[in-house]
């Protein structure tokens, strides 16, 4: 099945990498329980749930764009993994394990007493809502994807690209065992907020809730190791939409090719030239736009 691409104009699509926020309002904090770690997210609105999974290194307060624009027709979720922000941190590596990923987020689907859900990730995010919609299908409605190619085309780039290789050497740094130990809550804020002061310090406050040595967890108990092989991953079977920011230089475009492939629905395919790893951040309301014209159009 082929895509439905959309390549963005240039006038539409090149917008401040720092982008007015919206206020925060009406959000409500709550916790949903897996077998024995909280995990934290903040909900608004009614409708349809719709759960948003971050990536490294962010929180909830990664997807202020869309719960704004989203929660006057959807009840929309944002969580934060666990080890990060107000969510429990578990001490153990396996604890991190991306079964276990999955579970937190079905937790919050039940907790919010719903049969299923939208499920939108970024980054490790993304890779969370992969497994999600490969595992439980049953229990997702819809699935969106921000900046992380398919686990199998991935796993691919990983084994064939050697630009893709070259690009994932902090990947490699992470998986070492004192990578933590290298990480401050500032350097990473820092790179978080690119620039904008206030942002800088809701992301250090958070960060210095966070444990550092947790987000490594992530790296060293889910990402492929040298040398890469290829991998098996099951078709995904619920519509797709996919946005990726083409100037993301930790995970290339390459990852894209062939996804269509790998969905037995339909998949729309958003290519933001303009927008790098954080196509939420750079370009969020096109891609708060264009996820509402796309959730409308499957009602």
């Amino acid at each position: 099945m082929k895509p439905l691409i959309i390549q963005c104009l240039l006038a539409l699509c090149f917008l401040p990498l720092v982008y007015a926020d919206p206020p925060m309002n009406g959000l409500e904090d709550r916790f949903a329980d897996n077998n024995g770690v909280k995990i934290h997210y903040v909900v608004k609105g009614q409708g349809p749930l719709v759960v948003f999974i971050h990536g490294f290194p962010d929180f909830w307060y990664s997807w202020r764009h869309q719960l704004e624009g989203l929660s006057d027709s959807y009840t929309v979720a944002a969580m934060d993994t666990r080890g990060y922000n107000k969510s429990d941190k578990p001490k153990k590596q396996k604890a991190y394990d991306l079964a276990i990923l999955v579970e937190d987020v079905q937790a919050i689907i039940t907790q919010e007493k719903r049969d299923k859900a939208i499920i939108v990730g970024h980054d490790w995010g993304g890779m969370i809502a992969w497994q999600f919609a490969a595992t439980h299908p049953d229990i997702t409605d819809k699935l969106v994807i921000l900046n992380l190619p398919h686990p199998k085309l991935l796993a691919h780039q990983l084994t064939k690209n050697p630009e893709q290789q070259k690009n994932a050497a902090y990947a490699r740094q992470f998986q070492k065992p004192n990578s933590h130990k290298l990480l401050t809550a500032d350097a990473l804020a820092t790179m978080s907020a690119r620039g904008d002061a206030d942002l800088k310090a809701i992301y250090t406050e958070a960060f210095e809730r966070s444990s550092l040595e947790a987000m490594m967890f992530y790296y060293r108990q889910n990402y492929p190791e040298v040398p890469y092989t290829e991998v098996a991953f099951p078709k995904i079977t619920v519509p797709v939409l996919q946005f990726h920011g083409l100037d993301d230089t930790a995970l290339l475009s390459d990852g894209l090719n062939g996804t269509w492939d790998e969905v037995t629905q339909d998949y729309t395919l958003v290519t933001l030239p303009d927008a790098g790893h954080w196509p939420h951040h750079d370009a969020p309301e096109t891609v708060t736009e264009t996820l509402r014209w796309w959730l409308k159009m499957r009602e």
